[in-house]
């Protein structure tokens, strides 16, 4: 594993800092690198940097509040470290728990509804509260990330998590539904902590040949927990009217809940790191050079609303998340409709559409990292999404319970699987920019739409059936199709990895790259000079400053 712990000379000052950089063997083994590297990648860039005043804020992410464990030495070494897989695991444990709390009473809505006596309005707020939460919540949360990083994030997370599972406990009377609405509310709290992270883990943590597959499987975490709260509570909470035992396995399944996300809150204290020693790819290595303390948060969000393809990544990422949203909330209510008694199989219906969306998930995340056409691969996904809630709408209603179950996998795994797909896109397009607040931007975008798609498709499923519900949702999935296709492929991320090879190791010091297991010879300076001079991506950099 790699060593993790913090350089004592990072904790003593300025001083300190330049004294390890004049020490370091790997440095001063060669004649043309300097105690102090420079990180004049283009007159452009060393003109306009604002953290040239002092090496170590190169190393630093902007508005970093911690002393980062990661020296100014470090940038010019390229490494992943073992610890990023059971970073990206912890997360996606508690991130799966948040997300089973959102859906578990969507899930059985009929029974909820009887035993505290409340509309189906009323338990899909419970649901939509996680939506409605996130917008105003949206920019301070990513100005937390920014200020005080990827730990302190994921601590108040998985703490609000764990802390909303606890309150609901409290509410096992029938006259206590605005304690579990609290509860829920609390975890909703939690969920503006933990949606916006996997692009962040994933770039921060994980090479550039493996940042999608990381991304997927930081978002597979989520949806396994919506696949749990579809299957669970229905086999827990059986449908009965005897008050006392229907209270009895509620606090079932509440004390279950409360019990995972407690021991998955120590495993968050004990495993999450800020993060890795060393940048473990070319272009988190440059977004660390390129860090200023002194970056405005707000000009970052005017820029990427400048971006027109990020804006309109922003739209079509919102139509497809939002659907998927509202499908989710108003799913048990739909088969009830059809199929009345089926709660459990309308639970495994939901199971069904983010199993099948988890394994597109992967194979997206996989198939990215493979070949990253990310335009392509995200208009053909958002197409067939289209198609699969087009066959679902068709079929929903024609009484046989196999034929639901297909399409709505189909339908799920190109729908759901789109998600990641959105977060990697929007990384590409945005970089260097920060993951944090590009997914955020995108979540935002998710729960607006979401909370419009619920709202419209419960009350035209009340008045007009559910045909006409899901028809309204084929419609703005058609839009966000159209809109996708305009998107341009404006991959910054990969053209600042492909300028400098991965086995190569940057020194920023008269743009000379020296390999990190061998000396050059003079002869070998003049050919790298010539073959392998560092070229950052200009464009993208000029761009950004």
């Amino acid at each position: 594993m790699v060593n993790e712990e913090p350089n004592q000379q990072e904790r003593d000052g300025s001083a300190s800092q330049t004294s390890a950089l004049g020490e370091n063997p790997s440095l001063s083994a060669h004649p043309s690198v300097s105690a102090r590297p420079s990180v004049s990648i283009h007159p452009s860039v060393s003109a306009h940097r604002s953290s040239s005043a002092h090496p170590s804020t190169l190393a630093q992410p902007s508005g970093s509040a911690h002393p980062s464990s990661s020296g100014p030495e470090d940038l010019g070494v390229i490494k992943v470290s073992k610890r990023r897989w059971a970073v990206v695991l912890v997360f996606s444990c508690y991130s799966m728990c948040n997300a089973f709390q959102w859906i578990q009473y969507s899930s059985i809505n009929n029974i909820f509804m009887n035993f505290y006596g409340v509309s189906a309005f009323a338990i899909d707020w419970l649901s939509m509260c996680y939506m409605l939460t996130y917008i105003p919540l949206l920019l301070p949360v990513a100005w937390l990330l920014e200020k005080f990083g990827l730990r302190t994030i994921a601590l108040t997370g998985s703490a609000l998590n764990c802390l909303g599972a606890w309150v609901k406990l409290g509410s096992l009377k029938p006259h206590l539904f605005p304690v579990t609405l609290l509860g829920q509310v609390v975890c909703s709290v939690a969920q503006v902590f933990i949606l916006g992270m996997p692009s962040r883990i994933a770039s921060v943590w994980f090479g550039a040949n493996e940042v999608s597959t990381a991304c997927s499987v930081a978002v597979f975490g989520n949806q396994l927990g919506i696949a749990i709260g579809f299957l669970v509570p229905p086999v827990l909470v059986p449908n009965i009217k005897d008050q006392d035992k229907l209270a009895y396995h509620i606090s079932i399944m509440f004390y279950i809940i409360a019990g995972v996300a407690t021991l998955l809150f120590i495993l968050v204290i004990i495993v999450f790191k800020e993060k890795p020693k060393h940048p473990p790819s070319r272009a988190q290595s440059l977004s660390y050079a390129l860090a200023s303390p002194d970056a405005s948060y707000l000009s970052s969000i005017v820029r990427l609303f400048k971006n027109l393809n990020f804006v309109l990544l922003i739209v079509t990422y919102g139509l497809n998340a939002g659907a998927f949203y509202a499908l989710s909330t108003l799913l048990n209510r739909m088969v009830i409709l059809h199929y009345p008694g089926e709660e459990v199989n309308a639970g495994r219906i939901g199971l069904t559409i983010v199993i099948s969306g988890m394994l597109g998930a992967m194979i997206s995340g996989i198939w990215l990292d493979r070949t990253k056409t990310y335009k392509e691969t995200t208009l053909v996904v958002y197409i067939m999404a289209l198609v699969g809630m087009v066959v679902y709408t068709l079929t929903l209603n024609l009484g046989h319970l196999w034929v639901v179950f297909i399409t709505a996998g189909a339908m799920g795994f190109f729908m759901t699987g789109y998600l990641p797909l959105g977060f990697e896109f929007a990384v590409e397009l945005t970089y260097p920019e920060s993951e944090g607040i590009s997914s955020g931007l995108l979540n935002m975008s998710a729960q607006v739409f979401g909370i419009i798609f619920t709202i419209s498709q419960g009350q035209i499923i009340d008045n007009y059936g559910t045909r006409p519900g899901n028809i309204f949702l084929c419609v703005f999935l058609t839009l966000g199709a159209v809109l996708t296709a305009f998107i341009r492929a404006d991959l910054r991320r990969q053209k600042a990895n492909k300028e400098t090879p991965e086995n190569v190791v940057p020194v920023f010091h008269s743009q000379i790259l020296v390999h990190e297991d061998q000396k050059p010879t003079e002869e070998e300076e003049e050919e790298e000079e010539e073959s392998k001079t560092s070229k950052a991506p200009t464009g993208v950099l000029e761009e950004h400053l």
